[in-house]
């Protein structure tokens, strides 16, 4: 696999089109020995799922690939702290506002916004903490599969510092079967702290 770059992006994602962010990216990825490999689908909507999560280190990796590659990536956050200001700048980085009490549910919320928008990348880590759980969460496929759009697994490697983009993935109605067939892509020798990978 080559080097990844933003030229390789295909027009179809969303992008950011900031030289200064793409310039950021590139120095802390080159100043901490990263290099990312693989290539994107054509899909103007997406779930990137990274993994495995283990460290603070994960988020720092992925904020620069995301910078590097000029992508413009949305994630989750609690309703409740998107008020004010910080409410405003959270909206302004990407943030998309979900409430975990309503009744309709998380993955109504976030299907209305893939339905809402012509494209959108959702940027999530599907263990949800780099603590050691007993097994991974399954929304981020139940997401995928009601908006009809497929995930794209980006791996961490920590023994070669690679952040190589996987090919997406169509996902089914049964999600167990779909969450095996996930996990078999990050063995948990990849991540920085392999003892907390979650089962």
């Amino acid at each position: 696999m080559h080097n990844l770059n933003s030229r390789d992006i295909p027009k179809a994602i969303p992008k950011t089109h900031s030289p200064i962010g793409r310039c950021i990216g590139s120095m802390i990825l080159k100043v901490m020995g990263w290099r990312i490999e693989g290539a994107f689908p054509s899909d103007a909507k997406f779930i990137a799922a990274v993994a495995p999560h283990t460290s603070n280190w994960d988020f720092v990796i992925a904020i620069a690939v995301k910078l590097k590659l000029g992508l413009k990536v949305q994630f989750l956050g609690k309703h409740s702290i998107f008020i004010g200001p910080f409410g405003y700048l959270l909206k302004k980085l990407g943030g998309i506002a979900v409430d975990r009490s309503a009744a309709h549910g998380v993955v109504e919320q976030i299907t209305q916004q893939f339905n809402q928008q012509d494209a959108l990348i959702l940027g999530l880590a599907p263990e949800g903490t780099r603590k050691y759980t007993k097994q991974w969460k399954t929304g981020f496929l139940y997401m995928a599969s009601a908006a009809n759009v497929p995930v794209v697994p980006m791996r961490l490697d920590y023994r070669s510092k690679t952040f190589t983009v996987l090919p997406a993935l169509d996902i089914a109605h049964d999600i167990e079967s779909e969450l095996t067939r996930f996990k078999q892509l990050f063995p948990k020798e990849v991540a920085k702290y392999p003892s907390q990978v979650s089962d």
